[in-house]
């Protein structure tokens, strides 16, 4: 098991706003599709991997050839990418992942439909912080074990935990949110991961530099 720690910080409503980067996006198949960001120039179906260490583009999607890739985020803000190839099988024309915000912070706001891009990294006040030693995790008590979960935005379940593939019922609490018995997935997966339909009850920051998980219980959910 990963070691985590968890500890409760000041007020996360004083995040400074200056270094930021609003990027809209909608729930599709509750996966976050980011709808205002592009690739190389071009538009697409891309949803955002927060757990996925490159970027990954369909094998179909047109690329630049003979050239740096790039994510452009706004009209002033691109980043550079070294994305991966693959089959997406129609889910998506790209997977953003980690390597799109370096050492720097993502917020997530499932309600208002923004994942804003934070180079500053996060105070995370009022929230509840879980440290990380390399993919994005928290902690999760299912039946009363606690156990580390990825947090990965590319799931759109509730949790999925290791086991013959299937699905049950879970008694499941994250953070001060007592979810009760819900519908979980069971499948050949090392590490438990944790998905939009749980993780969109909270506001939910990544800080990749500083390697660390906040969530806020969002009191509008």
């Amino acid at each position: 098991m990963l070691s985590l720690s968890c500890a409760r910080v000041l007020p996360w409503s004083r995040e400074p706003v200056g270094s930021e980067v609003n990027l809209a996006f909608t729930l599709e198949q509750n996966l976050i599709r980011l709808s205002t960001v592009q690739i190389d120039g071009r538009p697409g179906r891309f949803i955002l991997g927060s757990a996925a260490p490159r970027t990954i583009v369909d094998s179909r999607f047109p690329l630049r050839r003979f050239y740096a890739h790039a994510v452009q985020l706004s009209e002033t803000e691109t980043v550079r990418i070294d994305p991966a190839p693959a089959d997406l099988r129609g889910v998506a024309d790209a997977i953003i992942g980690v390597e799109a915000w370096g050492k720097h912070a993502i917020s997530i706001d499932y309600r208002v439909g923004l994942v804003t891009y934070q180079k500053e990294g996060i105070k995370s006040g009022g929230m509840y912080i879980y440290r990380f030693p390399a993919e994005p995790m928290i902690h999760v008590l299912v039946d009363g074990r606690q156990i580390a979960a990825v947090v990965d935005t590319t799931s759109p379940d509730t949790l999925v935990l290791p086991g013959p593939e299937s699905r049950g019922t879970a008694n499941v609490r994250i953070a001060d949110a007592d979810f009760g018995a819900i519908d979980v997935q069971y499948a050949n997966v090392a590490q438990a991961r944790v998905g939009n339909r749980l993780l969109s009850r909270f506001l939910v920051t990544i800080d990749y530099g500083r390697k660390m998980v906040g969530l806020w219980r969002d009191p509008r959910t």
